[in-house]
C-alpha cells in the first residue's frame, strides 16, 4: 500500500527516482524497493519522503486503493507520458479523498445519479442531438436561459467534478469515468471558463449518448457530444431571439457578447448559429477564416470568461466536521492542508478584520 502510493506521489510530483532518492539520502535502489513493497520505510524516512513529495505523512496510511472505472483520456497524442502520469496522480488523488469523504458519513450527502427523464432509446441522426440536449434542461429544470455555475449544476446531479492543477500545456481536454457507478469528469482548474464548461458538456454528452447512437454513428461520437455541448450550453431557440431567425452577416461583437452571456467560446457561438439555420455556411467561412487570421482559434480576443471552481467538497468536509463526523485533523487532511492552517480558515482569521 505505502509503495503503491510512494510511486504516485512521485509521479505527481514530476520526479524522478534518482531524484527523490538524491534528496532523501538513500540510494535509488532503496527507494525502488519501497515503490515496490520489497522493503518498507522507516518512520524517519516515511517523513522526510512526505515533504520531498510534498504529501502529508497520513496520505501514505489511507485505508483504501480506489479503482477508477471506464476511463477515457480526451488529450492530445503530443501530451508527454510524464505529464499524464502526473495529472493521473492528482485525479487519483483528489478521487480517494472524495471517496474516503463519504464513506465517512452515516448516509450520503449526495442524490445518486439517474438519467434524465426522456431521453431517446435509439438515436440515428445527428439532428436528434438538440432534442436530448433540451431534454436535459427540461428534466434538471434549467430553462433556456445561461447556466450561472455549471460544475455546481452537475454536482447537484450527482456527477463529481474534479479539476486537476496539473498544466498540461493545453494537450489535455479532459477526462470521464466512474467511480463505485459514480459518474467523474475532470477538467483543468487553471483554464479559462469558456474551455471549462465545453469540456464538462462534452463529457456529459459521453455520458448521456453511451449506447443510444445508431452504428452509422458511432465514429462521429466526438463530433455529436460537442454538438450536444454547444446545445446545451446554448439552446437553439435562446440564440435565435438573440440573433434572430435568418441573418447574412454576423457582427464579432455579437459573438463576444454571447460568449460573456452563456459562457460558450465565440467560435462555438459561431459554429451554434450555422448548426441553428441563422447564417449560411459561406457567412460561417467568411467569419471563421477571420478567426484563422487573428489568431482567434487558439486565443479568443479582449477579456475571457472566468473559470469556475468546485466548492462542494470543501462544503462537505465542514458540514462533516459540525456534524463530528471526524476531528479537525482529519478535516484539514482530507483537504490537504497544515492543521494550523485549516484552523486559521476554520475560524475566518485569514479574511481582513471587519472595520466600522
Amino acid at each position: 500500500m505505502i509503495g503503491e502510493r510512494l510511486l504516485r506521489a512521485r509521479k505527481a510530483a514530476g520526479l524522478a527516482l534518482r531524484t527523490v532518492a538524491e534528496q532523501a539520502e538513500l540510494s535509488h535502489t532503496t527507494v525502488s524497493k519501497f515503490e515496490k513493497e520489497l522493503q518498507k520505510p522507516s518512520s524517519a524516512q516515511l517523513i522526510k519522503l512526505a515533504k520531498i513529495l510534498g504529501v502529508r505523512t497520513e496520505y501514505f496510511f489511507r485505508p483504501q486503493t480506489l479503482k477508477i472505472d471506464g476511463i477515457e483520456y480526451r488529450k492530445k497524442s503530443t501530451l508527454p507520458q510524464k505529464s499524464l502520469a502526473k495529472i493521473q496522480a492528482d485525479i487519483f488523488d483528489q478521487a480517494e479523498r472524495w471517496h474516503e469523504l463519504l464513506s465517512l458519513y452515516p448516509q450520503s450527502p449526495i442524490q445518486p445519479f439517474a438519467l434524465p427523464d426522456g431521453l431517446p432509446e435509439h438515436i440515428s441522426d445527428s439532428e436528434q442531438i438538440e432534442a436530448v440536449a433540451e431534454t436535459v434542461r427540461a428534466s434538471w429544470q434549467l430553462g433556456l436561459s445561461c447556466i450561472p455555475e455549471l460544475i455546481d449544476t452537475l454536482e447537484s446531479q450527482g456527477i463529481m467534478v474534479i479539476s486537476s492543477t496539473v498544466d498540461s500545456g493545453q494537450k489535455f481536454d479532459g477526462l470521464a469515468g466512474k467511480i463505485n457507478d459514480m459518474p467523474l469528469i475532470v477538467v483543468g482548474a487553471n483554464w479559462i471558463g469558456d474551455r471549462q464548461r465545453f469540456t464538462l458538456a462534452h463529457e456529459l454528452g459521453h455520458l448521456l449518448l453511451k449506447g443510444r447512437l445508431a452504428e452509422s454513428l458511432l465514429d462521429d461520437e466526438e463530433k455529436l457530444c460537442n454538438r450536444f455541448a454547444g446545445a446545451f450550453l446554448l439552446p437553439k431557440q435562446t440564440l435565435i431571439e438573440h440573433l434572430g431567425k435568418n441573418r447574412h452577416r454576423l457582427e464579432i461583437n455579437e459573438l463576444y457578447m454571447l460568449k460573456h452571456e452563456f459562457g460558450l467560446s465565440m467560435q462555438g457561438v459561431l459554429f451554434r448559429a450555422l448548426q441553428a439555420g441563422i447564417i449560411a455556411q459561406a457567412t460561417f467561412q467568411s467569419i471563421y477564416k477571420l478567426f484563422s487570421i487573428k489568431g482567434w482559434r487558439t486565443r479568443e480576443p479582449n477579456q475571457q470568461y472566468p473559470s469556475e471552481q468546485t466548492l462542494l467538497f470543501k462544503q462537505l468536509v465542514f458540514r462533516a466536521l459540525a456534524e463530528d463526523y471526524f476531528t479537525e485533523s482529519k478535516a484539514a487532511e482530507l483537504l490537504g492542508l497544515p492543521v494550523a492552517k485549516f484552523h486559521q480558515q476554520r475560524m475566518l482569521e485569514s479574511l481582513e478584520p471587519v472595520t466600522h
